[in-house]
């Protein structure tokens, strides 16, 4: 628990912050995508791939997770790809609204929406959380119905 309390992603609130991390990123990492999160105060944390999307966030609420990778063209920088693929939160594909915004905030084209969207639910009857697929609103671990509608937050 002491890595959630003590990490997090490295907060990119400006284009300036954006262009400060970006300049410290190798070739190698930006091959790949990185973690992202979304805070409840509408900014954006990024964090390298295989780190946690709870330990990027600080162990606090988000408005949207999952994973991000950027693209320079003609001397600027945009985003390639953008998913909601985070197991730690399992956020709706409505999350993509924060996402947008943040992305907006720093200045970064992006896509209309997510480039891959991952549908999650929790099980009315056993409680574990599912990846849907295919459109197939059925349980893997127990084979109840699933929800139409996100239902991953307890509070939802």
């Amino acid at each position: 628990m002491a890595l959630v309390r003590t990490g997090g992603g490295y907060r990119i609130g400006t284009a300036a912050d954006f262009d400060r991390w970006i300049a410290e990123r190798s070739a190698q990492e930006l091959a790949e995508p990185f973690t992202y999160v979304i805070g409840t105060d509408g900014v954006l944390r990024l964090a390298p791939r295989r780190s946690e999307h709870v330990v990027c966030a600080g162990g606090e609420m988000v408005l949207g997770a999952g994973e991000i990778g950027f693209v320079q063209e003609r001397g600027r920088w945009g985003v390639r790809e953008v998913t909601n693929q985070s197991t730690g939160y399992c956020p709706d594909v409505a999350s993509w609204a924060a996402v947008a915004g943040a992305l907006d905030g720093i200045g970064l084209g992006r896509p209309d929406r997510f480039t891959h969207e991952v549908v999650f639910r929790r099980c009315p009857g056993c409680q574990e959380h599912n990846i849907v697929r295919e459109g197939d609103f059925v349980c893997v671990f127990c084979g109840s119905d699933l929800p139409a509608t996100w239902n991953v937050d307890p509070a939802a």
